[in-house]
């Protein structure tokens, strides 16, 4: 009688984000996949910058493969907060993988998009 092997399911890797003071900007570096189950703490990160009043933000793709419509809402969210508070939400080092969700959503009409960090960091002007 052979018992069957249990084999763990594979576990989503969470998201990391990490939070950057690039005074007068904050760069928001996010790595892993962002969908309905993983949105939520890139969502709080970029609440709690909002709510401390920076609205200049630039989030640092370039560690994420994959994103949801989840993913697409937070972004949104992030962006028209910014601009009601008269900053802006800029993209950097997006994926390819990425880049395609953005583009056929529309998003790339709505946000602006950099290569890197530093060039979206410049855009503001100091």
């Amino acid at each position: 009688n052979r018992m069957p092997v249990l084999v763990p399911a594979p576990s989503r890797k969470p998201v990391e984000v990490t939070v950057v003071q690039q005074d007068p900007v904050v760069v928001i570096a996010v790595q892993g996949s962002i969908d309905s189950l993983t949105a939520e703490p890139l969502y709080q990160a970029l609440s709690a910058e909002m709510q401390a009043g920076r609205n200049r933000m630039v989030a640092d793709l370039s560690g994420v493969q994959y994103t949801s419509s989840a993913g697409l809402r937070t972004m949104l969210m992030a962006l028209k907060a910014c601009r009601r508070q008269g900053g802006d939400f800029r993209l950097a080092g997006v994926q390819a993988s990425v880049a395609t969700v953005l583009s056929m959503s529309g998003f790339t009409n709505l946000l602006k998009v950099y290569g890197s960090v530093a060039e979206a960091v410049d855009s503001f002007g100091h």
